[in-house]
């Protein structure tokens, strides 16, 4: 999901057999967050909740040092912006493997996976990165033979599902984009002949998202939808979107390579499917699925896969929808957000994150006395939303039934956090007041932001009253709206 990025009822008896095996269940921690949890704080995370392994986005120095000597297999990434060097000298590869993977693997970092890119061949990327993904790929592994690694770990790149298609729907008809048909099979014939993986993501939720047709009980694991394939029943589009794959790879002779699956999750908000009922829903139904070890039709046995994703990120692009910012199973401080059986020890219950310090327990409001129609409104809201997170403000989310009020107080309360309560972070002119009276209600929680020891606030300036002009700011508060907020909130304007 461009970052984007997230249980199970079986013993631990199949759960040592699955890692035994090679397969498992690992974690996607992103990084795009205005105030991250301590890298050590979520390596403990990871170790609590019986994660064996860890996919991240790009070789951020604080969570590698964390994860020296963790026990934790680790698939480390190369941001798509680097893509361009890496692709047009060997030597840039050859000095990034040494920085980001010689050297902490020699201080006991398990670095099993380098992700040469994240989802380069999405079609909203309009193809800039076609012409350097491969040639970085290459330099990558050249760079890894030269450091005497390549026999320990493997190349990637993981790939959105959008990177092959059935033209029946039919999993066993499956090819590869026609578009992109020739340098995905070079790819997969590198990947073959260097020992390395197929890495995909696959989210039902977007099926679901993208639809409106699309039947909601074919999203998840528990029956109620299905698709005949001859002999074959899929009963779930995960399964049938993995076959599909399967399919492609077999169709053009490699049929036998290593899939793992690099992403997949359900969000808790944002969109009216998007909420904690449905995540568990999804991420229960899909771990008790993989830890029956079965696999899928055209490939069983069991699966290497990491969920999407550990913790929220609310610095994440709201580009693709408002649900972005929301696939953690935990939230942004660390705390579970359902039930969530993963086959350890803890029988279902998420350990929450420790050592977890909260600024005060105050809030940034309306005031009672201000006014809806004040002409300064319009322009407080659209500042806030801006450079803070409104997405739980949309139809049907978590925040959705919030009155009119309400709304204001979360953009206000929103900013105020994210800015470490800062006091002219609540200054929106004549509207904004601080108060130690909870506003949360049953549905929608105003967060208080975590303690980061000290950390410099957002490079965001602190709301000036004035910062653009009138007319800029409407119109991105009409743009916001539109998509995001309540009717009842589009009528003040």
């Amino acid at each position: 999901m461009g970052r984007r990025s997230h249980s199970v009822v079986l013993g631990l008896s199949i759960w040592v057999c699955l890692v035994t095996a090679g397969s498992g269940i690992g974690a996607n921690w992103g990084t795009q967050t205005s105030h991250p949890l301590p890298a050590d704080v979520v390596v403990r995370l990871l170790k609590d909740n019986g994660f064996q392994k860890v996919k991240l986005f790009d070789a951020d120095s604080a969570s590698m040092n964390a994860l020296k000597k963790s026990g934790l297999e680790v698939m480390v990434g190369i941001p798509n912006d680097m893509l361009s060097s890496l692709a047009s000298n060997v030597k840039n590869a050859e000095e990034w493997v040494s920085k980001n993977v010689s050297s902490y693997i020699d201080n006991g970092v398990l670095i099993r996976y380098v992700a040469v890119g994240n989802e380069p061949f999405l079609e909203t990327y309009n193809n800039s990165f076609i012409g350097t993904t491969f040639p970085a790929l290459q330099n990558v592994q050249s760079a890894l033979i030269k450091a005497g690694l390549s026999s320990r770990v493997k190349v990637t790149i993981p790939l959105n599902a959008d990177v092959y298609q059935s033209p029946t729907e039919r999993p066993s008809d499956g090819d590869f984009r026609a578009d992109i048909r020739d340098l995905i099979i070079n790819i997969v014939k590198f990947l073959s002949d260097n020992g390395g993986v197929f890495t995909v993501n696959i989210y039902p939720f977007i099926s679901l998202y993208i639809d409106p047709n699309f039947p909601p009980a074919y999203a998840f694991f528990d029956g109620g939808s299905s698709v005949a394939d001859g002999a074959i029943t899929y009963t779930n589009v995960f399964e049938a979107n993995h076959d599909t794959l399967v399919s492609a790879l077999a169709r053009n002779g490699y049929g036998t390579l290593p899939i793992i699956i690099g992403e997949i999750g359900w969000p808790t908000d944002g969109n009216v499917n998007a909420n904690p009922a449905n995540a568990q829903k999804f991420n229960q139904g899909f771990m008790t699925w993989l830890l029956s070890g079965k696999g899928t039709a055209l490939r069983p046995g069991p699966m290497d896969t990491y969920l999407f994703s550990l913790i929220d990120e609310d610095e994440k692009s709201i580009q693709p929808g408002n649900f972005e910012r929301h696939w953690g199973i935990f939230a942004y401080d660390g705390t579970p957000k359902y039930a969530l059986n993963l086959g350890t020890s803890n029988s279902g219950t998420l350990v929450k994150a420790r050592g977890i310090s909260y600024l005060e327990r105050k809030w940034c409001v309306l005031k009672a006395s201000a006014s809806l129609s004040d002409k300064e409104l319009p322009p407080s809201i659209t500042y806030a939303c801006e450079n803070a997170d409104c997405t739980s403000l949309g139809y049907m989310t978590s925040c959705g039934g919030l009155d009119v009020r309400g709304n204001v107080s979360y953009a206000f309360n929103s900013y105020y956090q994210k800015n470490d309560q800062e006091e002219q972070a609540c200054r929106f002119p004549g509207l904004s007041v601080t108060t130690t009276t909870d506003p949360s209600t049953s549905t929608c929680k105003f967060n208080i932001m975590i303690d980061t020891f000290g950390a410099a606030p957002p490079k965001s300036s602190l709301f000036p009253g004035k910062l653009f002009p009138a007319s800029s700011v409407l119109l991105f508060f009409f743009y916001y709206c539109f998509f995001s907020c309540p009717s009842f909130l589009l009528a003040l304007f």
